[in-house]
């Protein structure tokens, strides 16, 4: 046998081993809680003989692995605590309003690093089984790696743009509705009410939002406050622009009926502008694939009949 293949097997033992010790404490640690658990919940019914000692396997085996992704997140916040507000805020313009989703992410992508490792690892013997090396295990483990490094982030950044783009499309349709109700004689808090009601179906997402704002305000939070909050929330230019001008209006005491007409009417033609931005701007990106896939098209569909005549005429 050759000093390679020692060093291969030798190799893949290792981290077999390494992986089985992993696994059994895993196990022995999760089987430990679950009965610790049983034990708390038992105590807590009053000690019945009847009660619920065992839980469902699949119910306990998911709380573990929640249980386990939030310590890890835990830790990830305690040793930078100043980025925990920055990330709630991402989160919630995500779609995520729960107290604990700035853990939780933390914990995911701890997790997924963890994850991660052991795949660098199992690839190893893989690579050191060839002398220069195998280049299908070299590209899954660095595969593995950016997509335990990026693939959080990435999936956060893309549903954060998808729900920005529904809250710009959705913003001056709130604020001709907001217009409407204010000028038949309804307050703004009651406005927003009947708004959040229309706007449902059309932008679900937008309606959360505005849920909020809702409660906010029936709980007795002042005004402006209320607004900016879920402008940052939304985490878009108009709802800034729009709470900044409600308390401005507020402060100076002018007609809310005529700001919010008049700021309604800025909004629409902001949208047209940009509509006619996107319309100018097509041009120029139908060049590209004018020139690689339309163009050569035509231009085959075009030559092929006369130079098929041609090879009909030489060869006579």
């Amino acid at each position: 046998m050759s000093l390679e293949n020692i060093i291969y097997l030798g190799g893949l033992a290792l981290t077999l081993v390494a992986l089985c010790g992993l696994t059994y404490m895993g196990v022995a640690e999760l089987r430990v809680r679950a009965l610790r658990r049983n034990r708390l919940a038992g105590a807590t019914a009053g000690g019945r003989p009847g009660g619920p000692m065992v839980e469902k396997s699949g119910g306990a085996l998911g709380e573990q692995v929640l249980s386990t992704i939030r310590r890890l997140g835990q830790q990830s916040a305690v040793r930078d605590p100043a980025k925990v507000s920055q990330l709630r805020s991402r989160l919630m313009q995500a779609g995520f309003y729960s107290r604990e989703a700035p853990v939780v992410f933390l914990g995911v992508k701890a997790m997924a690093l963890l994850v991660a490792t052991i795949a660098v690892i199992m690839t190893l013997p893989m690579m050191m089984g060839h002398k220069g090396g195998n280049v299908g295990a070299l590209a899954l483990a660095v595969g593995v790696s950016l997509l335990a490094l990026y693939g959080p982030e990435f999936v956060l950044n893309s549903r954060k743009t998808k729900r920005e783009r529904e809250y710009s499309e959705g913003f001056p349709d709130l604020l001709d509705l907001l217009v409407a109700s204010v000028e038949a004689g309804l307050s703004l808090d009651a406005a927003v009410s009947r708004v959040t009601e229309e706007l449902e179906r059309r932008y679900p997402s937008l309606t959360d939002h505005l849920r909020f704002l809702v409660l906010e305000l029936r709980a007795g939070r002042a005004r402006k406050d209320a607004w900016t909050a879920f402008a940052d929330r939304l985490g878009i230019e108009d709802a800034r622009a729009l709470a900044t001008m409600l308390r401005q209006a507020e402060e100076m005491g002018t007609s809310l009926g005529e700001t919010l007409s008049v700021f309604s009417t800025d909004m629409r033609q902001k949208r047209m502008l940009r509509a006619e931005e996107k319309a100018l701007g097509l041009s120029a990106k139908l060049t590209v694939p004018l020139i690689l896939f339309i163009f050569p098209s035509l231009l085959g569909a075009l030559m092929l009949p006369a130079i098929a005549r041609i090879m009909q005429m030489m060869a006579k």
